[in-house]
């Protein structure tokens, strides 16, 4: 598995990637601010008005670091992509599964999103069993449960899976609003709002989110995967399916936890969003940073993966789940095991 590497992101308006020798430079009005070595990434990620050499967009696609742009907000614009990896007999396989056999993989994934979903929720009622809304912890997370022994008995088709994930998302983002114990006059979550988001939460929700699907699209074409063909959402031109499909079991470990403590511990405040008169709300530059730097150290952490039974650094956890899922595509495992959290 290969080491973890860094992701570096890119947010001041103006900025221009270029290459030199086997390094990356980044300048700003014609001033170096920056300069990294090629082999210490594995992606970057520009915000904004930032552009790249063709020189450098290359040595990006040679060395198989991930080059993606977004806009301001953190809506996903294009990434620049090198020859793809990995043979063609694992696409196919990947192909016909996703055409005649997708709700095996489906069930996997949806049982993983909802167990860690509950874990979240069980958590927050462990650390302040007496809290406000305790009680309606208790139910979704029971809600959850129920759902989960549904999407885990065999038959259900790919239409049924989709409705228990709807379902169980409904539950899960009905309480969350529970789970701020800090700035509740500010970060009040009412529902989920995506494009564009309605609030604070919303937009800080949907930055990280953008985030993890940079490192899920990443790791799946990393180990020679379509990021574009899942099992569980539907083709849609433009649109990740498999990469959004990855993300699903990682979500609320990885992204909510994350917004959680970015609140609760004021780390996170009032003054880091601004909203647009079309009533858009996004989050400042600096606001962008701080979080950025939250999400590096987030990766850095380390666990013990529950089916590798090994310790690993959090940020690869995508890259461990894309490598899992081509083994079982290849048919090396019986089955897909999607990450649960304990």
């Amino acid at each position: 598995m290969k080491r973890l590497l860094n992701t570096l992101y890119v947010t001041v308006e103006g900025a221009y990637l270029a290459k030199e020798g086997e390094t990356v430079l980044v300048r700003v009005e014609q001033q170096t601010r920056l300069q990294v070595p090629i082999h210490t990434l594995n992606g970057i990620v520009c915000f904004g008005q930032v552009s790249a050499s063709p020189a450098l967009m290359g040595l990006c696609g040679e060395r198989d670091v991930a080059l993606s742009f977004m806009s301001r907000s953190g809506r996903f614009l294009a990434r620049v992509q090198g020859p793809v990896s990995g043979n063609v007999l694992l696409r196919r396989t990947q192909y016909r599964r996703a055409d005649s056999d997708a709700a095996e993989i489906a069930r996997s994934l949806l049982a993983a999103k909802l167990a860690n979903s509950r874990v979240v929720l069980l958590r927050a009622l462990r650390d302040r069993p007496q809290q406000a809304g305790a009680e309606a912890l208790r139910e979704a997370a029971r809600h959850l449960g129920h759902l989960l022994e549904d999407i885990r008995r065999p038959g259900a088709d790919l239409d049924r899976l989709r409705g228990l994930e709807g379902e169980g998302a409904r539950s899960y983002f009905s309480v969350f609003d529970h789970l701020i114990s800090a700035q509740k006059e500010t970060f009040r979550f009412e529902r989920r709002s995506r494009r564009p988001p309605l609030d604070n939460i919303n937009a800080l929700l949907s930055f990280i989110y953008t985030l993890l699907a940079h490192e899920t699209g990443a790791a799946l074409e990393g180990v020679g995967l379509d990021p574009a063909v899942g099992f569980l959402h539907r083709d849609r031109p433009g649109r990740a399916g498999l990469a959004l499909d990855l993300m699903e079991e990682l979500r609320a470990f990885l992204a909510d936890r994350l917004v959680l403590s970015l609140i609760n511990r004021r780390q996170i405040q009032a003054g880091d969003f601004r909203r647009s008169e079309s009533g858009a709300v996004y989050l400042e530059e600096a606001a962008r940073k701080r979080v950025l730097t939250a999400w590096q150290e987030r990766k850095r952490e380390t666990l013990r993966h529950p089916f590798l039974e090994e310790e690993l650094e959090v940020g690869l956890l995508p890259h461990a789940q894309a490598m899992l899922l081509a083994r079982h595509l290849r048919g090396d495992l019986d089955a897909y095991p999607p990450f649960f959290w304990r």
